[in-house]
């Protein structure tokens, strides 16, 4: 649910209009005008609220739902009691979460989120040779270092700190306690709170004492309409740059080492550790607590389970699984050898 204290709808709509924004079939039009002014689960409806059920399995013991509307496809139309508003969508969730932005941008769009607020704050410590664009947003706390550049509608949260010689495109959101050095950042990213980016990688050779460092001189290229979620963190380079493609959405708590090149348009789940050089390709897909090994290239296209440990390189367009992760069939194969192996032994020891 919506809470009114986070998120105060922009707009008040109706049934019909919520038609017309989602080119849905509203079933009974003489509904039109029935107000919507929150969106909420089928759990936490009420005769205020639009809801949305995506495919028939989700369809039952729906006789006590209370909504102001549903958003549902053709098939599922027959389970809605008569009392709520029924637009009939080929693509439900799609057009959900469009009235959810339409009502709420501020809980999408970056640069919205501080609020009413603009202009640089008198407890922020710039350095005079930044070069900060109107438009800027910069809070309380924020310590901007020397060279730096930041475009138009770019919003700096309270305690980041932008290290000497950054840049940072328009329109982004660099949120509380990000630390961003040796990057350039394209238009349009979103850092969520915790985000290290450009920090040394993790680099050691033997040494006469021990492990010496091996010196980090590269950067992090984050290309247009990133999103990196919470406490993520991207290493520079070793020699070569870290790139993130335009497009990808990081989860939280990812790990990028050095001299990673992620594609365009990659979704990469909680957990992931990514390290030294690894190529993904284009729209490639990591699960939850991924983990891939150094100078592993993976192809475009790809899909990755949860939990998977990769060792090899991975082709374009294929789905893998497991530990070692292999290709999705061999798996399964293994598996339900394993699994009857299991049976045949418990069956040999109940005849004993």
């Amino acid at each position: 649910m919506a809470d009114p204290i986070f998120y105060e709808p922009l707009l008040n709509v109706t049934i019909g209009q919520i038609a017309g924004l989602t080119n849905g079939v509203l079933v009974d039009s003489s509904l039109a005008n029935r107000p919507v002014t929150r969106l909420a689960s089928l759990a936490d409806a009420g005769p205020d609220a639009l809801v949305f059920i995506d495919g028939k399995k989700n369809a039952q013991n729906l006789e006590g739902l209370k909504a102001a509307g549903v958003l549902c496809t053709d098939e599922v139309k027959p389970s809605i009691p008569k009392n709520v508003a029924i637009i009939v969508s080929r693509h439900p969730q799609q057009d959900f979460a469009a009235i959810g932005r339409a009502l709420y941008p501020r809980a999408v769009n970056a640069h919205l989120w501080s609020g009413d607020e603009t202009g640089i704050s008198p407890h922020a410590i710039i350095d005079p040779t930044a070069e900060i664009e109107a438009g800027v947003t910069i809070e309380p706390g924020v310590i901007i270092g020397k060279g730096v550049a930041i475009g138009a509608g770019t919003v700096i949260a309270a305690n980041v700190v932008i290290g000497n010689g950054c840049k940072i495109g328009r329109d982004c959101y660099i949120a509380p306690s990000c630390s961003v050095q040796y990057a350039f950042l394209g238009n349009r990213v979103l850092l969520h709170p915790g985000v290290r980016i450009g920090q040394d990688g993790f680099g050691y050779v033997p040494g006469k004492a021990g492990l010496d460092k091996m010196p980090q001189l590269g950067r992090v290229i984050i290309q247009d309409n990133v999103e990196i979620g919470a406490n993520t963190t991207v290493d520079r380079g070793a020699l070569a740059d870290t790139i993130i493609g335009e497009g990808t959405k990081i989860d939280n708590l990812v790990q990028i080492a050095h001299n990673v090149r992620i594609g365009r348009h990659c979704v990469i789940a909680a957990q992931c550790g990514i390290s030294g050089s690894v190529v993904l390709g284009d729209m490639t897909m990591l699960g939850g607590s991924v983990g891939i090994k150094d100078h592993v290239n993976i192809g475009s296209r790809v899909e990755i389970a949860a939990a998977s440990g990769v060792m090899n390189d991975i082709p374009d367009g294929e789905r893998w699984a497991g530990a070692p992760a292999q290709p999705f069939k061999q798996w399964f194969r293994e598996i339900a050898s394993v699994r009857a192996m299991t049976r045949t032994k418990k069956e040999s020891s109940s005849d004993e």
